[in-house]
């Protein structure tokens, strides 16, 4: 009897359990959660849920919503500079570099960026006297001039022509990145230092000791032309221009070209 229950026991359990449907080792989708056998969840493919159109999972801006730049100066070492410094912004693009005015008008006409950043020492044409063209030529395009001169009528000036920032080349580090962004939010961004000397300056206008003959006369000669090239332009002779400028400068007390350069800006005549 003994051995015949052995035998029994051996032939019923001794291939042990079977498997339950289910149990480890058949569970055909296993780990799954979602409801969605095979299909990847949205965040094991790193896609962010609820990033907004526009905006990449890590919160990056899209290259369409990018401000876009063009710089404009005439050092390759300085545009080299100010490439790193706005390139590694989130947000930022420049997308030209310019060495002087033309070629910046024509990166301004072939990109349409929303800034330009404008450097106001280059050869060839006047940065100053172009702002109002590039303007007129791109109008949703802000121009921040980024300089050296430091003395309140330049800025007086370029903002007048239609630029809408001015941050000394000193200070670029620091300010250009908020002027920048300032600009293309269609806000002004003045060097604060600036700011607060424009602040404490009487309002410019033309002086009441100078007629209009011999404002028109010195702001030309601000301007950098020569006695013939007034006499040419406001259709009078060398004889009165010089005249015009004696007057002028016995009014003024002044005696050379730089101290009568430094009175018309400093009073905006610049823009008469």
């Amino acid at each position: 009897m003994a051995e015949r229950e052995l035998q029994r026991l051996d032939r019923d359990g001794g291939a042990g359990e079977r498997p339950r449907a289910g149990g480890a080792g058949t569970r055909g989708n296993a780990g799954r959660r979602d409801g969605h056998a095979g299909h990847p969840r949205a965040n094991d493919v790193g896609i962010r849920v609820g990033a907004g159109e526009g905006q990449l999972a890590d919160g990056a801006v899209t290259r369409e919503q990018a401000i876009r730049i063009v710089l404009a100066d005439d050092h390759a070492v300085v545009r080299s500079g100010l490439r790193l410094l706005l390139g590694g912004e989130p947000g930022l693009e420049v997308v030209a570099e310019a060495g002087e005015v033309e070629s910046a008008r024509r990166y301004v006409r072939g990109h349409r960026p929303d800034v330009l950043v404008l450097d106001l020492n280059m050869p060839g044409e006047s940065s100053l006297e172009a702002i109002p063209s590039l303007r007129a030529e791109s109008p949703a395009t802000q121009i921040v001039v980024l300089t050296m001169q430091e003395e309140p009528a330049f800025a007086r000036r370029a903002l007048g022509a239609g630029a809408l920032g001015y941050v000394l080349k000193e200070a670029a580090d620091e300010e250009l990145v908020q002027a920048v962004r300032a600009a293309a939010g269609g806000h002004t961004y003045l060097t604060p230092r600036l700011g607060a000397k424009l602040a404490s300056e009487p309002p410019p206008g033309r002086p009441d000791d100078l007629s209009e003959r011999e404002v028109g006369v010195l702001r030309l000669i601000a301007l950098g032309h020569t006695n013939a090239e007034i006499a040419e332009r406001l259709f009078l002779s060398v004889r009165t221009v010089e005249t015009h400028r004696a007057h002028i400068q016995q009014k003024l007390n002044l005696s050379t070209r730089a101290e009568l350069v430094r009175y018309a800006l400093d009073r905006g005549l610049m823009n008469v």
